[in-house]
């Protein structure tokens, strides 16, 4: 068996190439003897710093890496709700991995930008946008590593092969400030806009953006009021109208967001496997799916959670609840992929649309055993054109958008306890276009009145989940709230077998999961009370531990670096 040694210092030393064949900026870079000698070359080398490698998200919604309680795949457990991280956990690894990478081929052009002989070509003016692309880069590599690992390896040069294997951790703090640095360096010199091109590159925008998030995860949340607002008084920004098409892969350029890596069919660069989260009647497995607890945190058209609202109905689940709910999730009876999506037990056939006739209903666990193991699939994104092009796709890879800006600022400001009008208005805007109406017509939406901190902040962190299901953000959200040790060690919870939940459930009418389960005060339900009556069945019986609010130093860098040390409890 071959073993293959990675060293994320010794990565610092690499030239960048586009070699990979993902790279959807495929152009090779020049040779080192010639880096940078014009414009041209410059350009190429910093395009290889949007390379979809590097900017994955922070959770991996697939069907091996759901970190958080957002969704699962089947009765699998990933390290992070089993309890079981360490140090050669393969998704942290390829993080740290591919983090160094980005921010070896960053410092190598900052050098390079900085040297006497690309001063003499190329003027200071644009060097400094040059600069502050190459510094915004290095700057969101480090700020990732350092939400995950704490104290990382810090170095802004190109290092010998000696000093690689000599290199500790640096402090976080002293980390934060080098950071911060950069992204302050970027925003003060990167333009407002480009003109439309292939490469999305970053602006001042994109940098005050990703220096806000940073700074909210930090809990500088002056910091983060302060980059977010100036994010949105760029005005270069604003919500998509509409929700439930953001983000479908037919939409491109939305004036919502703010950064993203594109895809392309034509150059192979597509998202996949997506077959996981594709209904079994339309031929995908229905394996990756939404949880119950995210389905419960959609409130009701009320502003109400469910357990508190007359409006809601477990015999009609889907009824009534704020639209980001069926927009993000397939509701029972409704159009899905050419038939009608309907995994009630008793439904044992179900409408093909196409010839608008009756057929077996695969997406029900009594003719299909492996159908969604909680009745729940994925809409979120997902339309017809999953279908086509052997099931590839090219959506946007969404780094950051506008919503995420407003909610920022009023997270930050509510952390202040600074509420005001224009927390409210930040948090009504993204509400607001959700039930597709003006922030203003507020007979029209459950609007947030509300300027108690702590109820406020409950409102926003359940405003949070509602907006970003499946988009990454949840898993960084509930370690920074200091809630994983809460929320990862609930069950997954899904339908009984269809044997049995034929003999336990009376009512035919409660065959999804009969009753409603209490929202917490962290606006999560809790099912405990309803599984033990034995009419829901524990899937994963998750078991975190707050040992993985940092993630371990893989393996490797401690054996070959003596002053690498390791996080506690690895």
């Amino acid at each position: 068996m071959r073993i293959k040694i990675y060293s994320a210092v010794l990565s610092l030393l690499l030239l960048a190439s586009c070699q990979n064949s993902l790279d959807l900026y495929p152009l090779a870079q020049p040779s080192a003897e010639k880096w940078y000698s014009n414009e041209t070359e410059i350009q190429l080398a910093l395009n290889d710093l949007y390379r979809l490698d590097w900017w994955q998200w922070d959770e991996d919604n697939t069907s091996v890496n759901y970190l958080s309680d957002d969704g699962f795949y089947r009765q699998a457990l990933t390290p992070i709700k089993a309890g079981t991280v360490t140090s050669q956990w393969d998704f942290s690894t390829t993080f740290w991995r591919n983090g160094y990478k980005a921010i070896a081929r960053a410092n190598r052009a900052i050098v390079a930008l900085n040297s006497a002989e690309t001063k003499a070509k190329v003027s200071q003016a644009k060097l400094d946008v040059y600069l502050a692309e190459a510094r915004f880069h290095r700057a969101a590599q480090y700020a990732k590593l350092v939400g995950k690992f704490g104290d990382v390896v810090y170095t802004d040069a190109v290092v010998s092969i000696d000093e690689a294997y000599k290199v500790g951790r640096t402090d976080k703090k002293t980390v934060i400030t080098k950071i911060n640095e950069d992204f302050d360096f970027a925003i003060a010199n990167l333009p407002a806009s480009y003109a439309v091109s292939a490469v999305k590159r970053v602006t001042k925008g994109v940098a005050l953006a990703l220096k806000a998030r940073f700074a909210l995860y930090e809990k500088d949340y002056n910091t983060a009021s302060t980059a977010a607002k100036a994010c949105m008084d760029l005005n270069q920004y604003s919500l998509h109208p509409d929700y439930g098409n953001l983000f479908l892969q037919s939409t491109k350029n939305s004036k919502e967001v703010i950064f993203s890596i594109p895809r392309s069919l034509e150059q192979k660069i597509t998202l996949g496997p997506t077959s996981d989260k594709i209904s079994r009647n339309s031929g995908g497995f229905a394996a990756t799916n939404p949880t119950w607890d995210l389905f419960c945190s959609y409130l009701c058209t009320d502003g109400k959670t469910i357990d508190k609202s007359p409006l809601y109905d477990p015999r009609n689940p889907f009824k009534n609840r704020d639209p980001r709910c069926t927009a993000s999730i397939v509701e029972f009876g409704q159009a899905h992929l050419g038939f009608i999506y309907d995994p009630n037990p008793y439904a044992v056939q179900v409408l093909r649309l196409s010839s608008n006739s009756l057929v077996t209903n695969n997406d029900n666990r009594v003719n299909a055993q492996f159908a969604s193991f909680n009745g729940l699939v994925w809409k979120k994104g997902i339309d017809d054109s999953w279908l086509a092009n052997g099931r590839l796709i090219e959506p946007e890879q969404i780094i950051i958008r506008y919503a995420d800006i407003l909610l920022i600022y009023a997270e930050a400001k509510i952390e202040q306890n600074q509420i005001d009008d224009s927390v409210l208005e930040a948090m009504n805007a993204v509400r607001a276009r959700a039930y597709k109406v003006a922030t203003s017509a507020t007979t029209l939406y459950p609007a947030i009145t509300e300027r108690n901190q702590t109820e406020l902040r409950k409102l926003l962190r359940i405003e949070r989940r509602m907006e970003f299901a499946n988009e990454g953000l949840r898993y960084m959200d509930i370690v920074r709230w200091r809630i994983a040790g809460k929320v990862l060690n609930r069950p997954i919870y899904g339908m009984l077998d269809p044997v049995d939940l034929k003999a336990k459930v009376v009512d035919k009418g409660l065959w999804f999961f009969a009753g409603t389960p209490i929202i917490d005060e962290d606006g999560t339900p809790d099912f405990s009370a309803m599984a033990a009556t034995g009419l829901i069945k524990n899937l994963v019986p998750t078991a975190w531990t707050d040992r993985q609010y940092l993630w371990p130093v893989p393996t490797a860098e401690i054996q070959i670096n003596p002053n690498m040390k390791q996080n506690d409890g690895y």
